[in-house]
């Protein structure tokens, strides 16, 4: 996140009640920070012994370059004090408060910091109503809220929002997604038009970059009946255990023996090298606005991952400009179809 983002003034909110003196750092040095996020704030309040999750791969390599350890998975045991930095998502963010309160010990306290324009009161409703109430303060135009010392979680509501965090069935149960994935509800509209003019001859080893859930990847192999293996590249690591289940049935659906894997991987640093078939709907957000940079990396890695014969086939947004890029990258470059306001590209001859 670039500096003034809202997204910086919550991380710079939630340790401003620890400057006041409306709370203290625990002595043992047993804090969890969920959804950690590296930041002049988070540096200057560092302290040894704190545990920092954090799922999004290029997030917790910041935080490891700031010389901080990261775990992509939430750890077990608990912990005196809890820090969460919730998302956009209601539904994750409940689930986020219930594992807080789940590894939060007998006598901890859940923090959480939300900018005011993102739903902070709706988020700080949401905490009171698990936890029995709140303590807040608002600073940074954010709202930081916590819980009162060893407050015990509403049993059936803990219950019910852990379970928000679990894969569920989508597309009429061909795929599973999990809540705060990008389109984890459905599959994507820019995604099925890349898929509804992908042929049907891409064969040999290809490789889907921010795959997601994997519809991309699933459709690839059971469309193509040449595709021989596949890589499934992700930056977020929740996206992976969906990714899988559903590449693992795609690939049972078709009765070809196909090698796959699922990788926890920036794409933005390259990929491996070799491959026949590329095909992308790359992200192209950072925080709220739109960042075409990420977009214009994805189509970098592809053309150093393909061989010489390879071909890549993107859908982006028709208003972002790859052009120049895909010209720099590949000595064919088609648009395939624009519609609903994305445009399907193909990619051949990438350049050395």
């Amino acid at each position: 996140m670039s500096a003034g983002t809202a997204s910086d003034d919550a991380l710079n909110a939630l340790f401003v009640p620890f400057a006041t003196g409306d709370l203290a750092w625990p002595a043992d040095g047993g804090v969890l920070i969920l959804r950690a996020r590296d930041g002049f704030a988070l540096r200057e309040a560092r302290r040894p012994g704190w545990t920092l999750q954090q799922s999004f791969l290029p997030a917790a390599d910041a935080l490891e370059r700031s010389g901080f350890t990261t775990t992509a998975e939430i750890p077990e045991g608990r912990f005196r004090l809890v820090l969460v930095l919730p998302t956009r998502q209601r539904e994750e963010s409940r689930a986020l408060f219930a594992q807080a309160m789940a590894h939060v010990d007998s006598k901890g306290i859940v923090v959480a910091s939300v900018p005011n324009a993102e739903g902070a009161k709706t988020a700080e409703a949401d905490l009171a109503l698990l936890a029995g109430g709140v303590s807040n303060l608002s600073k940074h135009k954010c709202r930081v809220f916590w819980t009162r010392p060893g407050a015990t979680p509403d049993p059936t509501l803990l219950e019910r929002w852990l379970a928000l965090d679990e894969p569920l069935p989508i597309d009429g149960g061909r795929f599973v997604g999990r809540r705060g994935l990008f389109a984890w509800d459905r599959v994507d509209r820019a995604s099925a038009l890349l898929t509804s003019v992908l042929p049907d001859d891409l064969a040999g080893r290809a490789a889907d970059l921010g795959a997601g859930f994997g519809y991309l990847a699933c459709t690839l192999v059971e469309r193509c009946a040449g595709i021989a293996a596949v890589d499934l590249y992700e930056a977020e690591a929740r996206a992976l255990g969906p990714a899988r289940t559903n590449i693992a049935a795609s690939v049972a659906r078709t009765g070809r023996d196909i090698a796959t894997s699922v990788r926890w991987h920036d794409v933005t640093q390259g990929i491996d090298a070799g491959y026949d078939v590329i095909v992308s709907n790359p992200p192209f957000h950072q925080g709220r606005a739109d960042d075409p940079a990420l977009g214009r990396a994805f189509i970098a890695a592809a053309a150093k991952g393909l061989t010489a014969r390879g071909r890549f086939w993107m859908v982006a947004n028709r208003h972002l400009a790859y052009e120049a890029t895909l010209d720099a990258c590949f000595a064919s470059v088609r648009t395939v179809i624009e519609k609903d306001g994305f445009k399907v590209v193909e990619a051949r001859g990438p350049r050395r």
